[in-house]
């Protein structure tokens, strides 16, 4: 019989993990199988209104720093966890901005709101939510951001979609995640472990690019692009010998991407 996993009960259930044990990294894969780890995340320490109790490196890119965002504006922050990029925005945006961050996990959402009430922050606000069914309203956002989460979720096309409709006529969206050059193994979509490490749930990036244009934007700008080394032990955890050596010789790859893309004004 065919392995199958419940992708949004497998990412609850190990970035709760992640929370409970304070196990950072983007592959929450490796604790329990393996000595080594390996993370995706780049480095937010340098950056204005950085929390380090919100950094759980489960990150891929800092689309902060190419969502050209404004003082005022209405942000919403997809896939939010303990608030890293939230409280990054929250410093941009100033007292007359909003800050909205959505996540999934009850137990990072719990965390978020204790990292706001240290900081004693007013126009942040953490709510529990899915990205395929936002609970905001039509247009609210200027910005949308997210990082290493749209790949996480099962039905893309549905999510960015929402994504459109929850953004303002004008506005523009700020992505980085993880996409794929070349096709993931059927055997590594199956593994759960490597699905709530940002691994198997990639899509290929042309095909990631269409669900964006599909759900109407417009201007698609790949801000930032590098690869991603995936350690050899941790795909042969997965994979059997023969699909090792057919892995080997595809050439299939990983990458952060960081995405700008439009909502047309009209």
């Amino acid at each position: 019989m065919e392995k199958t996993i419940d992708p949004k009960s497998v990412v609850k259930k190990k970035y709760s993990e992640v929370v409970n044990e304070s196990c950072g990294c983007c592959a929450p894969t490796a604790r329990s199988k393996m000595d080594t780890s390996f993370s995706m995340a780049e480095d937010y320490s340098n950056l204005a209104g950085y929390n380090p109790d919100a950094d759980y490196s489960l990150g891929c890119g800092v689309p902060t720093k190419h969502a050209e965002i404004n003082s005022g504006d209405t942000v919403v922050d997809l896939g939010s966890g303990a608030g890293n990029d939230v409280f990054i925005v929250q410093n941009i945006v100033g007292s007359s901005g909003l800050v909205i961050g959505l996540d999934m996990t009850q137990d990072m959402v719990d965390k978020a709101n204790l990292n706001k009430q240290k900081l004693g922050l007013e126009n942040v606000d953490f709510i529990l939510g899915d990205i395929e069914a936002m609970p905001i309203d039509d247009n609210q956002a200027d910005v949308v951001i997210s990082n290493c989460v749209l790949n996480l979720v099962p039905d893309k096309q549905k999510a960015f979609a929402e994504i459109y409709r929850t953004t303002k006529r004008g506005g523009h969206f700020c992505i980085s995640d993880i996409v794929s050059e070349g096709r993931i193994p059927e055997s590594l979509k199956a593994s759960a472990e490597l699905y709530a490490g940002c691994v198997a749930g990639a899509l290929p990036k042309e095909e990631y690019l269409d669900f964006v244009r599909q759900a109407g934007f417009v201007n698609l700008q790949i801000r930032q692009e590098r690869n991603i080394d995936v350690p050899e032990q941790v795909v042969r955890e997965v994979l059997t010998e023969e699909e090792w050596k057919t892995w080997e010789k595809s050439g299939t790859g990983l990458v952060s991407i960081t995405l700008y893309a439009e909502k047309p004004a009209s």
